[in-house]
């Protein structure tokens, strides 16, 4: 079983890459559970072109007698199967608490045990609030992948993930999978982020370029159940996938920086403007 987490600045684009992700995982014959681990409840969205009702909302609704019908729906591809965590209303209690929660009922369910090929976790903007960071704990995960571009907070927020995954790394469960250096519009881009890779030795999984069609279906469908007849965008994504399943053992060194250092190679890119 591979577990997997996409992390990033909120918006980067990690929902709609790790939905698409699920999607052509379970389309080559992966038995996936895809879990959304959002207040907003609409990682899922995607993959079953419904709205699904939460974890926590269940847990409010029902009195506490939940089954795993409750809360695990199928997606529209076979072997796609898809939970969200769900979370208070803004302003009106902990997002993280949501996260803690949906996995206490999950294993109390017995989810974890099932003859799952994938599980992969989508998992809002930063990791500062410890109930984020859950999924990188007791083992829930073996990689994290971190969704960012050559913005300056994505990167920010991504070296904050950096040093999340290095706390809870070690010699024998390096947690990073890598970066996914996501809307690509230019060689520049590409010099910002192998610049930022050299800077934390972080590795570059892949440079995703930017696509209007990308950005469309992200109010629809994945590109597998959208029938996309991009080629490019499909191949990208293929070699996405590939670059994952071959990345289940390999082992990075990666040294996040501290803000100085950060702010230092900020000055650094001006210069490449």
């Amino acid at each position: 079983m591979m577990k997997l987490a996409f992390y990033g600045k909120g918006g980067i684009g990690k929902t709609t890459i790790a939905c698409n992700v699920s999607a052509m995982l379970a389309q080559r014959g992966y038995k996936v559970l895809h879990i959304g681990c959002d207040p907003k409840a609409d990682s899922t969205r995607l993959l079953t072109e419904k709205r699904i009702p939460s974890v926590l909302h269940q847990m409010t609704h029902k009195n506490g007698d939940i089954n795993f019908s409750d809360i695990i729906f199928e997606g529209k591809i076979e072997g796609l199967f898809c939970a969200e965590a769900g979370g208070p209303k803004a302003g009106s209690g902990c997002a993280g608490a949501g996260i803690t929660a949906m996995h206490e009922l999950l294993e109390e369910l017995g989810v974890f045990e099932m003859d799952w090929d994938v599980i992969i976790y989508d998992v809002l903007g930063d990791v500062v609030c410890g109930g984020f960071s859950v999924p990188m704990k007791k083992e829930y995960i073996d990689k994290v992948y971190i969704v960012t571009s050559s913005e300056y907070m994505s990167v920010y927020a991504a070296n904050n993930i950096l040093q999340a995954v290095k706390g809870f790394s070690d010699k024998e469960r390096n947690l990073l999978g890598g970066l996914i250096w996501n809307h690509c519009q230019s060689e520049w881009d590409k010099e910002v982020g192998e610049s930022f890779a050299d800077l934390t030795k972080a590795n570059i999984l892949m440079f995703l370029s930017e696509w209007e069609e990308l950005q469309k279906n992200d109010y629809a469908k994945t590109l597998i159940t959208q029938k996309s007849q991009n080629k490019m965008l499909k191949e990208q994504f293929e070699k996405l996938v590939d670059q994952i399943l071959g990345n289940e053992k390999i082992t990075h060194t990666f040294l996040p920086c501290d803000i100085e250092e950060l702010e230092t190679w900020r000055e650094s890119v001006v210069r490449l403007l």
